[in-house]
């Protein structure tokens, strides 16, 4: 028997919210406009996005913000941990990557309403939803150790944009990612520029429709 790790499951789920992009993108539509294409302008950028992060917790944060450009994530693409190739053509498809950390003095509370609010913004943007499929109410409002959000963007069957929300009792990072990826470059890039690792405890899963 195989047993399944965390990152076999986020493979697994990633891929499942591939498939029907991937099968649309392959249909052309009678009378209608062809396929979307994986190349083309990026979608336009949401600006209300760290905004709606900076109010999640219940209390005022130190905040502090990086970008690794095309030029550094070349140059740092050895810590990939891949074949050489490999790691070329995956950064060879990245635009940029953001990090923003948002550190707390007490243990923070993180609102319901306003988290509600955010997937609701990622939502109208056409962005796909994982969540933990462990992760209680409670412990999504008041964590005991890391919480992780993954939203994707595709276009067609790969993607465009990532954005991972992690948030703990005293640290909230969010992290961008823009550039062109198939869905299994996410377990290469993880834990690397500030992407968290994969949690061996956490089972990633398409969120309930409209979470």
């Amino acid at each position: 028997m195989i047993r399944s790790t965390p990152k076999h499951l986020l493979a697994l789920a990633v891929a499942a919210l591939a498939l029907p992009w991937a099968i649309q993108a392959q249909q052309p539509q009678a009378g209608g406009p062809p396929p979307p294409s994986n190349f083309g302008p990026p979608p336009p950028p949401m600006p209300t996005i760290p905004q709606q992060i900076a109010t999640l917790a219940d209390q005022p944060a130190t905040h502090t913000s990086f970008t690794f450009d095309r030029s550094m994530l070349e140059a740092a693409q050895g810590v990939l941990g891949t074949d050489a190739a490999e790691a070329r053509r995956i950064v060879a498809g990245l635009s940029s990557i953001t990090v923003d950390t948002y550190r707390f003095q007490q243990p923070a509370f993180y609102a319901p309403e306003a988290m509600a609010s955010l997937v609701s913004t990622f939502n109208a943007a056409g962005w796909k939803h994982l969540v933990n499929a462990h992760a209680t109410p409670g412990q999504a409002a008041q964590p005991t150790k890391q919480m992780t959000d993954l939203w994707l963007h595709f276009r067609g069957a790969n993607i465009d944009d990532v954005a991972v929300l992690s948030r703990g009792p005293r640290t909230m990072n969010l992290v961008q990612v823009a550039g062109d990826l198939r869905p299994l470059d996410l377990l290469h890039l993880s834990g690397h520029f500030g992407i968290p690792k994969v949690d061996a405890d956490a089972v990633m899963v398409p969120a309930a429709p409209g979470k």
